[in-house]
């Protein structure tokens, strides 16, 4: 007969295995649209990411980022690019945040040490253009990295829409 320790161990290490098997599913996103292998003698690879913006999504944006099979943390440089993809529609610039910082529409876990790569929409209301802004959480090498995609609304229904008010 098992005793009572045992089992309470074996229910832990069953939730422990859950949890990493979850951890694991979470990294191998749908989202993959390429990968550039970096040579025979690595394990990091470019990996390609697409991303649909949940809110306005006539945007599409692609994040290209170095990504190391065998690693505990990915480096933290990225590039993004976004396009509009779709129709940008004036309810779609209504529900998205105004505020100078405007608000985080994509996260990802680079590392297990709390490093995060965001992904954040603001809306320059003067020129009419979603920006995106690509970035790490963590330092590296003295400096947080980052990258700037911008979409214009030019040619846009919002476009139109957003300029009758003003």
């Amino acid at each position: 007969m098992f005793s009572q320790s045992s089992l309470f161990l074996n229910k832990k290490l069953s939730s422990a295995l859950l949890i990493v098997a979850t951890i694991f599913l979470t990294m191998s996103c749908s989202d993959d649209v390429g990968k550039v292998s970096l040579g025979v003698f690595t394990t990091k690879d470019i990996k390609l990411n697409m991303m649909v913006d949940p809110i306005v999504t006539g945007v599409t944006c692609h994040v290209a980022s170095i990504e190391a099979d065998l690693s505990f943390s990915d480096p933290s440089d990225s590039a993004i690019s976004c396009r509009q993809t779709g129709e940008i529609t004036p309810e779609m610039i209504a529900a998205i945040d105004m505020s100078a910082s405007g608000e985080i529409v994509f996260k990802k876990s680079k590392s297990i040490f709390f490093k995060t790569m965001k992904i954040r929409r603001i809306f320059d209301k003067e020129n009419q253009t979603l920006m995106y802004v690509s970035y790490s959480t963590k330092e590296t090498s003295g400096s947080y990295k980052h990258s700037l995609s911008t979409v214009p609304l030019w040619g846009t229904k919002a476009y139109s829409q957003v300029q009758a008010t003003n």
